[in-house]
């Protein structure tokens, strides 16, 4: 086990299981790279270097640059797994599902329901999403609860360097069609980092924290967020279970559900936008089946209701903080405490 970034998990996990299986290949715009060489032969690897190199191990026929047409090489890669490869291909920011959103949603997420179970679209598309890059609001949204929405896709999203490469690993050995989203300002960001191949089961959330007084459930960067609010908390004496559900599809209800009524207080984290998020969508699971275990309101910590601005200071208060979740913890667990003295 050696120090990896979270880049460099998801490039180790890309290389492992394109030599475990030949039938493995990656697609997308400007990401070969790696050769040394001139031109187009020494492209960047993708806009954060994830996939330099692979060109040099694989060569042009597994590693395929292609065209600027998103919704091309997406529909591409839907009949390519529909016919026996396990394509990897990387939308650069998921702001561009945009062009390629009827190969993902209409075609490949459907594919296995309209052949009646017949067909397989082992299929992985990679993408960026998440604020706090300086990358405008064409090129930062977190989108994941739309493609959550869709049935037949499944979406990983991986909260550090050890979950993403587990999680890659899972998605490409998977036979549906999986989302990946990766957050692009946790690409730098290292840890621990198992040097042999390994999977993660979707639909385990996985519990970061343990604590008697609240649930926090938080998605993909936000995890982290909620993990260093829990700390700062517990030297106050607030404790709190910090729940990363590591796929929103599908969603391990049970582990949300039994955490929340062990603590009867629940905040929940997401950097998309409130309406229609996975924040109300947990929220609503809360009410419907813990309901009688609360509590205290369900507090939300989510973006505002607004394109991501362009500027820094305006985004870095855009950006959920550390300081808003302990706010929303505080909060709830002062309205216990006055509730029960009434």
């Amino acid at each position: 086990m050696s120090n990896k970034s979270y880049r460099q998990a998801i490039a180790e996990a890309l290389t492992q299981e394109m030599r475990r299986d030949h039938r493995v290949v990656i697609m997308g715009e400007d990401i070969a790279g790696g050769l040394g060489a001139p031109g187009e032969d020494d492209a960047w690897g993708g806009p954060l270097g994830v996939t330099k190199g692979l060109m040099a191990e694989f060569g042009r026929e597994r590693v395929l640059d292609t065209p600027i047409s998103e919704s091309a090489f997406i529909g591409a890669a839907a009949g390519a797994a529909a016919t026996g490869l396990r394509p990897v291909a990387e939308l650069m920011f998921v702001d561009f599902m945009g062009v390629c959103f009827d190969q993902i949603f209409n075609q490949a997420a459907k594919f296995r329901y309209m052949f009646g179970g017949k067909a397989v679209t082992p299929m992985v598309v990679r993408t960026m999403y998440g604020a706090g890059f300086r990358a405008a609001s064409q090129h930062s949204q977190c989108l994941y609860p739309l493609f959550t929405h869709i049935p037949g896709l499944k979406v990983a999203l991986p909260s550090n360097a050890y979950e993403a490469k587990g999680l890659l690993t899972q998605a490409i050995r998977d036979d549906d069609p999986v989302i990946f989203f990766e957050h692009k300002a946790m690409y730098d960001m290292e840890m621990e980092v198992p040097d042999e191949p390994y999977a993660i089961a979707f639909g385990e959330a996985n519990v970061t924290r343990e604590g008697d007084d609240v649930t926090i459930i938080a998605f993909g960067r936000m995890v982290n967020l909620a993990n260093e609010a829990a700390d700062n908390l517990a030297k106050n004496g607030v404790t709190c279970t910090v729940v990363d559900p590591r796929t929103t599809s599908p969603l391990d209800r049970e582990t949300i559900l039994e955490t929340a009524a062990e603590t009867g207080r629940v905040v929940v984290v997401d950097e998309a936008h409130p309406r229609c998020s996975m924040a109300s969508d947990i929220a609503g699971l809360v009410a419907q089946e813990a309901f009688g275990e609360l509590k205290a309101p369900i507090k939300l910590v989510t973006a505002p209701h607004a394109p991501v601005p362009f500027s820094p200071a305006l985004e870095d208060i855009y950006i959920p903080s550390v300081a808003k979740i302990e706010a929303a913890v505080t909060e709830i667990v002062e309205y216990g405490e006055k509730a029960a003295a009434e």
